[in-house]
C-alpha cells in the first residue's frame, strides 16, 4: 500500500490505563511497529498499582525523547480518563487506544489512507478481531447492515473507540466539545464521539477489515457484543432504566455543544430531548417520526419498546461537577 498523504501533524494516540500490567506492554509494542511511524502516545493512568506505569515508563525512555507521555488519570472511570486524554490532546489527528487490544501493523497506515481524501471532519473505525486472553482468535467482530449516521448514533455505539482515528478537524470538533461530557458523566466515549461527528457532518468511514486483535478477558471494561447472549443482554439493557439515563446524559452533553451540529441534527437532538421528558406512548411515537433506529430489528424493536414502556423517560438531569 503506498503510503498516503496525511496532515502534517502526527497522529496522537490516547490511551487510558489502569490495572493494565498483563498485557499493555503487547499492546505497546504493536504501537512501535506500526508502518506509519508518525505517531506520537499520551498515556493517562488512572491509579495503577501494577506495574504498568513502569512498563509505560520504560517504554517510553526507549522511544525518542517526548514521543511518549505518561500523565495522571482523574481516578473516575475509564470513560472519564478517555475524556481526560482528550482534553490533553494538542492540535492534529487523534487515534483511542485501549490497554489490552494488539493493533495490526498497518493499523494506523489504513486509517490515514481512508482519511486521506476528506478535506472536512472524518471519523474512521474498523472491525476486529475477537480473542481470548491468550490471543487465540475467536471471532471477527460484527458488520453493520445500516447506514452510519446521527440518527443511529443517538441510541447505539458502532463505531468502536478502539479502532477510532480521527482526522484533524473531526478531532477539533471532539476537543471543544469535551467539557460537557465530562460535566454530565457521560456513559461511554466512543459513542460520544460517535454521536459528536456524526451530529457535526463529519465522514464517517467503517472499515470492513479487520484493525487489531480485541483481546478479552477477566477485566475487559466492556465485553464483545457480537453472540447471541451478548446481543439478548443489550436489548435487556434498553428495557432497563439506566439506559434512559445514558440516553439524557448523552443528550445534555450535545445539547451544551448544539452550535458543532447541523442544523438538522439541532432539530432531531431537540426532539429526542422532548421524548425523554414525555408519557411512554408519545415517547414512542416521537422516537418513530425522528427515525431513530439500531443496527437490526430487534434492536430497534427494543428501543421503541422501552419508549412505550416509559423506560426511556428523564427528570431534567444536573451536571456533574
Amino acid at each position: 500500500m503506498d503510503r498516503p498523504i496525511f496532515p502534517p501533524q502526527p497522529v496522537t494516540i490516547l490511551l487510558a490505563s489502569y490495572r493494565g500490567a498483563a498485557f499493555i506492554g503487547a499492546q505497546l509494542h504493536s504501537i512501535a511497529a506500526q508502518t506509519h511511524g508518525d505517531w506520537r502516545l499520551i498515556v493517562s493512568d488512572d491509579g495503577s498499582d501494577d506495574g504498568t506505569r513502569e512498563i509505560v515508563a520504560d517504554f517510553a525512555a526507549s522511544r525518542p525523547a517526548g514521543q511518549v507521555q505518561l500523565t495522571c488519570g482523574p481516578q473516575r472511570g475509564a470513560t472519564q480518563n478517555f475524556l481526560h486524554l482528550l482534553s490533553l490532546a494538542p492540535d492534529g489527528p487523534l487515534a483511542f487506544c485501549d490497554q489490552d487490544d494488539v493493533w495490526f501493523p498497518d493499523k494506523l497506515a489504513r486509517a490515514a489512507h481512508a482519511l486521506a481524501p476528506h478535506h472536512g471532519p472524518a471519523h474512521y473505525a474498523a472491525r476486529t478481531i475477537i480473542t481470548d486472553a491468550d490471543l487465540t482468535p475467536v471471532a471477527e467482530s460484527r458488520r453493520f447492515p445500516r447506514p452510519l449516521g446521527f440518527r443511529n448514533a443517538l441510541v447505539q455505539a458502532i463505531m468502536a473507540g478502539n479502532t477510532s482515528v480521527f482526522n484533524a478537524k473531526a478531532a477539533a470538533i471532539l476537543r471543544r466539545c469535551v467539557g460537557p461530557a465530562r460535566d454530565h458523566g457521560i456513559q461511554s466515549h466512543d459513542w460520544w464521539a460517535y454521536q459528536v461527528t456524526a451530529g457535526a457532518g463529519a465522514a464517517l468511514i467503517h472499515d470492513e477489515n479487520p484493525a487489531l486483535f480485541y483481546r478479552q478477558h477477566a477485566r475487559s471494561e466492556m465485553g464483545r457484543n457480537d453472540t447471541v447472549r451478548a446481543m439478548s443482554q443489550r436489548i435487556g439493557m434498553l428495557l432497563a432504566g439506566d439506559y434512559g439515563g445514558w440516553l439524557a446524559a448523552n443528550h445534555a452533553a450535545l445539547h451544551a455543544v448544539r452550535s458543532e451540529l447541523l442544523a438538522e441534527n439541532r432539530a432531531i437532538l431537540d426532539r429526542l430531548g422532548a421524548a425523554l421528558r414525555q408519557p411512554g406512548p408519545l415517547a414512542a411515537t416521537t422516537m418513530a417520526r425522528i427515525g431513530l433506529y439500531r443496527q437490526t430489528r430487534a434492536g430497534t424493536a427494543a428501543l421503541f419498546a422501552a419508549a412505550l414502556a416509559g423506560r426511556l423517560r428523564q427528570d431534567p438531569i444536573r451536571p456533574i461537577r
